[in-house]
């Protein structure tokens, strides 16, 4: 007879009438701390805020060191300041993101869900939070079950406004990176957000308490895609959480401190404490299942219990597939883990990192984008030479101001008439309008080839040579 499948608190899940999927249980986290992968956990999370929370307010050459302003179409990253033309660093950087997600996955498997997304690191704030408030497990368990009174409501109320807070101060933050968080502070005193600033604090605090305070395991079985498409990033020699059952089978509970020898079962006293403290429920000796979101919390639950009946650690461990079924030893483990699909991923990713940094250190912290007008082709100047007219929009895209001198060469006795010196302020743009004249015997008729120099008078190595065309009637 099959067995009625149940929730980490022990209940019945209970499917409806057409079979098809089966109704929500409330998922009562149990905690485990101390342990050696929830440290490791704990650790990635106050990294990560402590990164996310506090790089809004560091200052750099007297501006916010890292700043998306969307209006102004500038990214500051520290030293660095990006254009709209500088797009080629974004698919950079989403390329080396995408590699860095496939090794990582085909050697730990999911261990960016487990430790650094922000799911996972948002509902662990709100978890911590909630137990504080409420109590352990049991003790949450119990208030939930009750009819509402007075302490009830008490509890949920301090409970909820607390997430809201961080909700709130996370929305904050967030714009905080794409509008200038002395102006964000500045509106909030005043009480005049802008509707862009306002909807987007407002959005993303209300996404982050209803996916982390409530949805929370759902989104990484249900909504999440890279939780369907790992399978295909797997393989045998992917580190993933495993429960032994050589080991462990047949599962049965026996007094405290018997020792190994003393039973007749296996080392799995069938507790159950390894599912009630997974955030999404599943239970790990069933075999790998898509939800296991690598986290280890049932790694250290069962140490913990195997360090209390007196087995030795491990029932439940990070392996392979092949290391389970050949048995093969932790040095084994490692030399496997450097197979020929991991060494290809390893060398793309630094090949495409090494390119980007060199990219990004000869870069010239000059752009220039030239357009002709296009209103009056050619026409003839007082002095009787034919002149075309540029507009040149100079970007200086350095931390310092620039006096930058112009020239033009491609054509015999071509000159400029006009701002043939420009100071342009640090991380600043301007547009100059010029004129190019030629006498009219100086080449062939039609559309000629000239090139735009533009130099820095105060550095050598900032010079920029831009190609354009010079019509002829």
């Amino acid at each position: 007879m099959m067995k009625q499948p149940a929730d980490n608190s022990g209940k019945p899940i209970v499917i409806n009438s057409d079979g098809l999927y089966e109704k929500h249980k409330t998922i009562y986290v149990r905690s485990v701390s101390g342990g050696l992968f929830d440290n490791w956990r704990w650790g990635l999370v106050i990294l990560t805020q402590a990164l996310f929370y506090g790089l809004i307010w560091f200052d750099w050459n007297g501006r916010q060191a890292v700043l998306f302003h969307l209006v102004e179409r500038k990214f500051y990253i520290f030293g660095m300041v990006f254009w709209p033309q500088d797009v080629i660093y974004l698919a950079l950087l989403l390329v080396i993101s995408a590699y860095a997600l496939f090794l990582v996955t085909a050697i730990g498997g999911r261990l960016f869900c487990g430790y650094a997304c922000p799911q996972t690191v948002y509902t662990e704030i709100l978890m911590w939070i909630e137990r504080k408030v409420e109590g352990e497990r049991p003790a949450r368990m119990k208030l939930d079950a009750q009819p509402m009174n007075s302490r009830k409501f008490r509890l949920k109320f301090v409970k909820h406004t607390l997430w809201l807070l961080v909700s709130l101060w996370t929305g904050f933050t967030f714009v905080g990176y794409f509008t200038p968080v002395k102006e964000l502070v500045a509106s909030t005193l005043a009480f005049s957000f802008g509707s862009w600033e306002i909807f987007w604090i407002l959005f993303y605090a209300a996404f982050l308490y209803m996916q982390a305070g409530f949805l929370r395991e759902q989104v990484c079985k249900y909504m999440c895609p890279y939780a369907r498409f790992q399978g295909v990033m797997f393989d045998p020699d992917t580190l993933i959480i495993t429960y032994d059952p050589e080991r462990g089978e047949p599962r049965g509970a026996r007094k405290k401190n018997v020792g190994t020898k003393a039973h007749v079962s296996g080392d799995c006293i069938d507790c159950g404490i390894c599912v009630q403290v997974c955030p999404t429920g599943i239970d790990i000796r069933d075999g790998m299942q898509y939800e296991c979101i690598a986290c280890a919390a049932c790694i250290d639950a069962c140490d913990e219990v195997m360090d209390k009946v007196g087995s030795p650690r491990g029932l439940i461990r990070y392996s392979t597939e092949n290391a389970m079924a050949k048995h093969y030893k932790p040095r084994d483990i490692l030399v496997h883990l450097m197979r020929p699909r991991t060494i290809l991923y390893t060398v793309i990713l630094l090949a495409i990192m090494a390119a980007t940094a060199w990219s990004l250190s000869i870069r010239i912290p000059l752009k220039v984008d030239i357009i002709r007008d296009r209103s009056s082709l050619a026409r003839e100047a007082d002095d009787g030479r034919i002149e075309n007219v540029f507009s040149l929009h100079i970007m200086n895209t350095d931390e310092a101001e620039h006096r930058y001198a112009i020239s033009v060469s491609g054509m015999d006795g071509i000159d400029l008439v006009g701002e043939r010196i420009v100071d342009v302020p640090a991380a600043s743009a301007k547009t100059v309008m010029l004129s190019a004249r030629v006498d009219g015997e100086s080449g062939n008729k039609g559309s000629s080839r000239i090139f735009f120099e533009i130099k820095a008078q105060n550095h050598e190595g900032i010079v920029v040579r831009e190609k354009a065309s010079f019509f002829l009637p």
